[in-house]
C-alpha cells in the first residue's frame, strides 16, 4: 500500500533491488543498509537514499529486451515499482516475469475526498460536456 510497506518486505525477498518508484520517496528505503539498489529515474533522486545505491538516469520507453538485459547485468533479484498504469511499466513487468523475479507493486494512493476520476479520454470529454 505504500513505499514504507514495500521497504519492509524487501529484506525477506532479495539482496539486489531494481527500484523504479520515482525520484522522490527513496527515504523509505534509506535504512536498508544490507541491500543494493539500482534506482532508475528521469531526474536525479532526492536524498536521503539507501547507502548502496546506483542511479541510472534514463527516460523510457523501454523494451522488454532492454529491461531483461538491465535486470541480468545488475543481477537484480526483485523489482519494486509503482502502479502507474498504462504501458509505462509493462516491459519491466514482463522482463521480471520472464526471469521469475518477485515484483513489489506500490498501490496508487486513494484520491482525495471529493475528487472524482474518469477512466479515459471519452469520459473526460463527457464530463466537460464535449462528448456524445
Amino acid at each position: 500500500a505504500s513505499l514504507d510497506e514495500a521497504a519492509a518486505l524487501l529484506p525477506s525477498l532479495a539482496r539486489r533491488v531494481f527500484l523504479t518508484t520515482g525520484r522522490l520517496g527513496l527515504a523509505a528505503f534509506a535504512h536498508l543498509t544490507d541491500l543494493h539498489f539500482v534506482v532508475r529515474s528521469v531526474d536525479p533522486p532526492e536524498p536521503p537514499m539507501p547507502p548502496h545505491t546506483e542511479v541510472l538516469l534514463a527516460r523510457g520507453p523501454f523494451t522488454t529486451a532492454d529491461e531483461s538485459a538491465l535486470l541480468r547485468e545488475h543481477r537484480i533479484d526483485v523489482l519494486v515499482t509503482k502502479d502507474s498504469g498504462g504501458e509505462a511499466t509493462s516491459a519491466k513487468l514482463t522482463a521480471a516475469r520472464e526471469l521469475a523475479l518477485p515484483v513489489v507493486v506500490v498501490r496508487r494512493p486513494p484520491l482525495p475526498e471529493g475528487v472524482d476520476a474518469v477512466p479515459d479520454v471519452a469520459g473526460v470529454l463527457e464530463r466537460l460536456g464535449l462528448g456524445p
